[in-house]
């Protein structure tokens, strides 16, 4: 029977330029053992006794150097099924605002990044999950539903 973890979580950086909403991709290296040359949001472990939200902000500062000036929490949990460990994996996503003007600097794990407008990047990202967990940061955090007001953390 498989087992659930939850150990994994992701965060989809934006900014607003011109007033359009810019999302950032990150690359995988080709050195990387596990999915190499995809595209992705930040996305890391959780270290042991560290919350899914601390997590998030350690990943973000340590894959981009960036900041938040805001952040939420997702109402969503990216799910997929790992063959070799037998495991569901559950998620948490989180959203974070960053200034016009910043850029990141990447960490080890990635060779390049792109801004992209909601359709390039819904078209770089493999994975379905990736994918819909874009589309409601989009309608509800980035468009400012309620959903934006309550998940606010920062």
């Amino acid at each position: 029977m498989p087992h659930v973890v939850s150990s994994i979580v992701e965060v989809c950086i934006f900014k607003f330029e011109d007033d359009r909403p810019q999302y950032l991709l990150l690359k995988r290296t080709l050195r990387e053992t596990v999915y190499p040359g995809t595209w992705q949001f930040v996305t890391g472990s959780i270290e042991q006794g560290e919350r899914a939200v601390e997590a998030a902000i350690r990943e973000l500062l340590e894959e981009t150097g960036l900041k938040p000036s805001s952040f939420w929490v997702v109402p969503y949990l990216s799910t997929f099924y790992e063959h070799r460990s037998d495991s569901v994996h559950l998620c948490p996503m989180f959203a974070a605002q960053v200034r016009v003007g910043d850029q990141p600097t990447l960490s080890n794990e990635h060779d390049a990044f792109e801004w992209c407008d909601e359709e390039k990047a819904r078209s770089r990202l493999v994975w379905p999950g990736q994918r819909e967990g874009l589309r409601i940061v989009h309608e509800y955090i980035v468009r400012g539903e309620k959903a934006a007001e309550i998940t606010k953390i920062l």
